[in-house]
């Protein structure tokens, strides 16, 4: 008991942090960015981009354990038939205008596209993109309930 004495004993209670929407809306773009450009970066590279995350499956004897599968990633970019490479930045199924009738950021070569990409994670740490995600994210929203 000596050792307990050393030590200063109070009561404590966690806080609840409340999530602000707009900022999860900002890092779960972040995220998305950084993993478009580490695919660019490995296309660059000629390697293979295999990212992974771990699931919920039940095994063999029924039980759920965790397992790490391959991760699917929507390439954001695309070439057009001369050659151009576009990038499309999607958030909640959909592609984010943006401004009036853009929706895409031309890149020209793909060894551009990861300084650009850090171009929009700027923006997006700015502020820059939240009307159009937060307009994404209702429009998915109104989606999602129409159907259930």
């Amino acid at each position: 008991m000596s050792h307990l004495k050393a030590l200063k004993l109070t009561s404590a209670v966690p806080v609840r942090a409340t999530v602000d929407p707009v900022q999860r809306a900002r890092e779960k773009m972040i995220a998305t960015l950084t993993e478009q450009k580490q695919m660019a970066e490995a296309k660059i590279a000629g390697q293979a981009f295999a990212p992974t995350h771990t699931v919920r499956r039940k095994n063999a004897e029924g039980q759920r354990v965790e397992v790490e599968t391959l991760k699917r990633v929507r390439q954001g970019w695309f070439t057009d038939a001369t050659g151009k490479v576009f990038f499309v930045l999607r958030y909640a199924g959909k592609s984010i205008d943006f401004a009036k009738d853009k929706n895409a950021i031309e890149v020209g070569e793909l060894v551009t596209l990861p300084a650009i990409i850090d171009t929009l994670v700027d923006a997006v740490r700015a502020g820059e993109l939240d009307v159009q995600l937060a307009a994404a994210a209702a429009e998915r929203g109104k989606m999602l309930r129409k159907t259930s």
